[in-house]
């Protein structure tokens, strides 16, 4: 088990109320909208980002761009596949590149659908990137840190530290 103080949590749409209960029970808030861009910071790290925009996915995997970090990481979220499915390759790479170039470096099970909530929880699943698999991608993958930036992008799903 995980003890609460352990578990940080961050939603922008938090209300004072929620807060304060997380707050009761233990959690930790993170204090700034860090926009996805969270470090694993050496430990092995459970990010819950259910229905969560492609660009926090892909700040995340920015954040933590090496196969030490990344091999320390899960995460509960959108399938990876299902988002190379639905979006053009240009589309991909240009405005979502780190997930773009980590996609043969993930592994992905999808969770059981429940007939109740097909049309909510029907992307859902577990990733996670074993150094081995991180290891065998070109080493000019890791090369590239630039911060994504998304100027271009036309579908942005986050809110921005300013908004």
């Amino acid at each position: 088990q995980v003890p609460p103080g352990r578990c940080a949590l961050f939603d922008p749409a938090f209300s004072a109320r929620e807060a304060a209960v997380l707050r009761a029970l233990g959690l930790r808030l993170l204090p700034d909208n860090e926009e996805g861009k969270h470090g694993v910071e050496g430990s092995a790290t459970l990010f819950y980002m259910v229905h969560c925009g492609k660009a926090l996915y892909n700040n995340l995997l920015w954040s933590n761009w090496s196969p030490a970090a990344l091999s320390k990481l899960v995460i509960i979220g959108n399938s990876f596949r299902g988002i190379e499915e639905r979006l053009l390759s240009r589309i991909l790479e240009r405005d979502y590149s780190y997930i773009a170039k980590v996609l043969k470096g993930v592994e992905e099970v999808a969770l059981p659908s429940h007939p109740r909530y097909l049309d909510t929880f029907n992307d859902t699943s577990v990733h996670w990137f074993p150094l081995d698999k991180l290891q065998e991608l070109s080493p000019e993958v890791w090369d590239c840190v630039e911060e994504p930036m998304y100027q271009d992008c036309e579908d942005l799903e986050i809110i921005r530290k300013g908004d």
